[in-house]
């Protein structure tokens, strides 16, 4: 197994190793340990159907289903991301991490290439850990005193009067209530297996509990927009084949919209997670 990191901060390319259900334990031991330590991990020239890509990951965890979005009918439990030829909005734009508006977000999401287009389409990371790191002493302890309040990308668009299955009608998107529940989670977590802390914010976080969506949207976009810094993040560009996990509890993702008429198709597993834990540096 062979791992070439990607950036000074976040990332790592690994080749040399084939996943699969039946894996040696050290092997997946190795591949865990490098993506608890990079972030987010590539695995090129790999060939899974979604019946073997699903027996892979459910060596991370129990799996998530997600609320929004229907599974393949032969697979329920993998969503396929497509967006066609003649669409121009794509499924995860924007900088979020997965399934932060809910009370227990995904731990990793496992992506899987299948086609994609001769230039554009890849997607963006960002490190939540080195954004916490590089603030001030002073944001830092602001920072660890606000929590966000989290609602799903679909019912932000219902609250626009809008329609996510429309939105994304390639996909096997359906509808969500303009009322749906809202997540609080710390603005500062700490990740359950390295105690580190890291910022926790994103497309989902629609304002901070106590303040008014004025009041909370300046923050919000700074804490964003500081993470998203080009030495806090790093690209990675898709080939069929490749493989891509990253630790939702470190890592925000942006899938860049630069493709418009060529076809993007992946599938993607998510692995679930526990309730969010506030950051205390005496813990």
């Amino acid at each position: 197994m062979q791992i070439t990191r990607l950036t000074g901060v976040l990332g790592a390319e690994i080749s040399d190793v084939t996943v699969s259900d039946t894996m040696p334990a050290g092997d997946f031991d190795a591949l865990k340990a490098a993506l608890l330590e990079h972030g987010v991990i590539a695995i090129r020239d790999q060939t899974l159907t979604p019946a073997e890509q699903l027996a892979f990951v459910r060596r991370f965890g129990d799996i998530h289903f997600h609320p929004h979005v229907q599974g393949l009918p032969e697979q329920p439990e993998v969503m396929e991301i497509l967006k066609t030829e003649a669409e121009t909005t794509n499924f995860g734009s924007d900088w979020h991490t997965d399934q932060m508006f809910l009370a227990s977000p995904a731990n990793y999401t496992c992506l899987y290439g299948l086609e994609v287009p001769t230039s554009g389409g890849d997607t963006l990371f960002a490190c939540m850990r080195n954004g916490y790191r590089s603030l001030s002493p002073a944001m830092q302890k602001v920072a660890c005193g606000l929590k966000t309040l989290n609602r799903s990308v679909a019912s932000q668009i219902a609250g626009r009067s809008g329609s996510n299955a429309t939105t994304y009608a390639s996909m096997r998107a359906k509808e969500a209530p303009v009322d749906e529940p809202l997540a609080e989670h710390p603005l500062v977590r700490q990740h359950p297996e390295t105690g580190e802390p890291s910022l926790y914010v994103g497309l989902h976080s629609i304002r901070l509990a106590g303040f008014s969506e004025v009041e909370s949207r300046p923050l919000i976009d700074y804490f964003i927009t500081h993470m998203a810094r080009p030495e806090n993040t790093c690209r990675v560009r898709w080939a069929p084949g490749t493989l891509t996990i990253w630790d939702n509890r470190r890592v925000l993702h942006n899938a860049i919209n630069d493709y418009h008429g060529q076809r993007r198709r992946m599938h993607r597993i998510t692995v679930m997670g526990s309730p969010t834990t506030a950051y205390s540096e005496a813990a």
